[in-house]
């Protein structure tokens, strides 16, 4: 039987004033059946347990420190632990062992000066050759070229501030929001308001929007090969850009392999701008390796984004994430890209309440939209495009929105999803709206 014992202050009017006495639980929940009860001085009872002469205190109680990976600096340049282009002989800035917990302090993905005070001249200003800001990379102790390492989210901690910009000449609607706007968010660990959205208050679901390990030479010189041959055809690909490219030694100006430093943006095999709103604290990523040590780096993490990002940006910021690793022998071979998996994160991403909007592979007669047909998919994104222009034009006939903040929260609390392609060509997206955003004034 279990006879835990629970302190009770003696009343002021006793003799024993001073003292304390300790029951047994037996005696709480039965007293006819137990007259077991000690009394001892109250300067007793502060000695008893840790002989410190204090209580203990469970917010003194800790495990092993983490691996920190610290942000220096005003922006990536001034921070040895960043880097924003990709190339297999960028360096580890740490090393940690399989299941040790790590942490990693990430900067804006545009790694900006905004603030609460910029304005839309501000964002037309930001440079896009410093995009993105990536921490790392981490060396996974024991991670051999072949294997794969199995990363789990294990927390997300926002920064104060927060940021949705529409930049001139980026963003899926490029052609139709041709100048530069900018919302702040205020940030905490439950939602993102905003005076430039009054009445709109988006949930927290934060995720790392560019995520993955380094590449080995043929990984490299594939993709390289790839997106030459996509330019050539017309694809709006960024080619290696050495201005601004960092590490400066290696991608810069006067890089020892400038020509061959990828640039962040575009998804590969090896993760990277995956974008994927899914990848909430409680999930788990799969890598291969293509190194050893894997080659581990985080950064443009996303406080909440709408499935699509339309506006080119989620709602941006700085943060520090807390990982884990676990390393799988031969793994790689299982991984042509970036797997993912969780328990009951879908359902928590859910809204309680929505609305939606279908696309069609329409256009109105004479328009040439920007996006390019090189790949033959003009379709599929023919009906995003279509369901997007429709979810904006919902919301700003039925919520007062301005045409721009109608595009931002399309941005960031709207999920585009395919709906059919089997009828290919008229393929279906829907545009699906988080109601739960919208609070009462």
């Amino acid at each position: 039987m279990n006879h835990t014992h629970y302190a009770k202050a003696s009343p002021a009017g006793d003799k024993n004033f001073g003292e304390v006495r300790l029951e047994t639980r037996l005696q709480r929940r039965h007293p006819m059946k137990s007259n077991f009860v000690w009394t001892v001085p109250v300067a007793a009872l502060f000695l008893m347990g840790n002989g410190s002469g204090a209580f203990a205190d469970t917010s003194d109680v800790k495990g092993p420190a983490p691996v920190i990976v610290a942000k220096s600096g005003e922006h990536c340049k001034d921070d040895p632990n960043c880097f924003n282009r990709i190339h297999y002989a960028v360096k580890p800035v740490a090393h940690v062992q399989p299941g040790q917990t790590f942490l990693l302090e990430t900067r804006d993905g545009l790694d900006s000066d905004l603030n609460f005070l910029s304005t839309p001249e501000d964002v037309a200003a930001v440079d896009l050759d410093r995009c993105h800001p990536l921490t790392g990379p981490v060396y996974i102790e024991g991670a051999k070229k072949g294997d794969s390492i199995e990363v789990t989210v294990m927390d997300i901690a926002p920064d104060a501030f927060g940021t949705t910009t529409i930049v001139p000449g980026f963003g899926f609607l490029r052609d139709v929001f041709t100048e530069p706007y900018i919302v702040h968010w205020e940030l905490n660990r439950l939602e993102a308001h905003s005076k430039d959205m009054p009445g709109i208050s988006v949930p927290m679901n934060a995720f790392m929007g560019t995520v993955g390990v380094l590449p080995d030479k043929p990984e490299l010189d594939k993709w390289l090969k790839r997106e030459k041959a996509l330019a050539d055809a017309g694809g709006a690909v960024l080619t290696p850009q050495p201005v601004e490219a960092l590490p400066a030694d290696l991608c810069g100006v006067d890089g020892t392999n400038k020509d061959e430093c990828v640039r962040t943006v575009p998804p590969r095999e090896n993760g990277g701008n995956i974008d994927s709103k899914e990848t909430v604290v409680g999930t788990t990523l799969h890598f291969p390796c293509f190194i050893d040590g894997c080659g581990l780096f985080a950064g443009d993490v996303h406080f909440a984004m709408g499935g699509g990002e339309v506006a080119g940006t989620a709602i941006e910021m700085g943060g520090r994430v807390t990982l884990k690793a676990k390393v799988t022998k031969g793994g790689a071979s299982l991984l042509s890209t970036v797997h993912f998996e969780g328990g009951s994160q879908l359902k928590d991403l859910a809204p309680s309440s929505f609305y939606a909007i279908s696309g069609l592979s329409l256009k109105p007669e004479g328009e040439l939209p920007v996006f390019d047909t090189y790949l033959g998919g003009e379709k599929i994104t023919l009906a995003a495009r279509n369901a997007t222009l429709n979810m904006i034009d919902f919301l700003v006939k039925t919520k007062g929105l301005t045409p721009e903040q109608a595009y931002v929260l399309t941005s960031v609390a709207v999920d585009l999803v395919i709906a059919q392609v089997v009828d290919v060509p008229n393929m279906g997206v829907t545009a699906i709206l988080n109601r739960d955003v919208f609070k009462e004034q």
